[in-house]
């Protein structure tokens, strides 16, 4: 195959599948968000487990709802897929102009605001447009930490940010003393928030850490599960301190 020559045959294959396949033809913006979605978190996955082969045919199928919404754009009249792939022609250009112009940057945080600044140029009203409101919380917080960090706002040292971990859970502990369902909710969020920015300042992903913490439990909750199972009992009629016995005999076994 000449794959100079792959992108051209993607496009015909979508124009034959929009004109011929049923399901193709019914398929809308509204009714592909879903499922690209779906394909995202899918791509996540692979990258979070390292598989370059999933990681290959994921991009593929993230590939091919990009063709599908430029079909379908071009079918409205509104776009197609070379208005796409020179849009973001045009603003990687723009948008570094250390690269593709005279501007002199010293690192990649030099990089970074001289970013934000041009989009500023762009029209954007904040240098936080551009977060969707729908983004999952925990990488949102993120985000905004990351953008605000590249005009300034953004603490001295870790030490600074271990300080304000421990004073919103001081007040997260004093809310729960009072009772008071509002504050105990605000406070949850200030110290999750400030937890994220610690994690930031180590330099540890927290999404990341997160999910690999999800895998873990998963997979010393369901070895529980198959050792209550071997002794012939039901998770619903141990009690705590039994299955706590089977998750301490997992987690030894782990780490031998």
């Amino acid at each position: 195959m000449e794959y100079s020559k792959s992108i051209e045959r993607l496009r015909k294959i979508m124009d034959e599948l929009r004109d011929q396949c049923p399901w193709d033809k019914k398929q809308t913006i509204h009714t592909l968000q879903p499922q690209t979605l779906e394909e995202v978190y899918e791509l996540s996955e692979t990258i979070v487990d390292e598989d370059w082969q999933g990681l290959k045919e994921e991009l593929g199928d993230l590939l091919l709802h990009i063709m599908f919404y430029s079909k379908i754009g071009s079918e409205q009249n509104q776009f197609t897929l070379d208005d796409v792939i020179e849009g973001i022609c045009n603003k990687l250009i723009n948008r570094h102009p250390h690269i593709y112009s005279n501007v002199k940057v010293e690192n990649d945080n030099d990089v970074k605001q001289n970013w934000e600044k041009i989009k500023q140029q762009e029209g954007k009203k904040s240098i936080l447009s551009g977060i969707p409101t729908g983004m999952p919380a925990l990488i949102k917080a993120l985000r905004l930490q990351e953008k605000t960090k590249k005009v300034g706002f953004e603490w001295e040292n870790t030490a600074q940010v271990k300080n304000k971990v421990e004073e919103e859970l001081a007040e997260l502990y004093e809310a729960v003393e009072q009772n008071d369902a509002a504050e105990m909710e605000n406070e949850m969020g200030d110290i999750l928030f400030a937890l994220i920015n610690y994690a930031r300042f180590i330099n540890v992903d927290p999404e990341r850490a997160l999910e690999k913490t999800n895998r873990k439990f998963i997979r010393r909750f369901t070895k529980v599960e198959d050792m209550a199972a071997e002794q012939g009992k039901s998770l619903h009629d141990m009690t705590l301190w039994e299955m706590d016995a089977l998750w301490n005999k997992v987690k030894a076994a782990e780490s031998k």
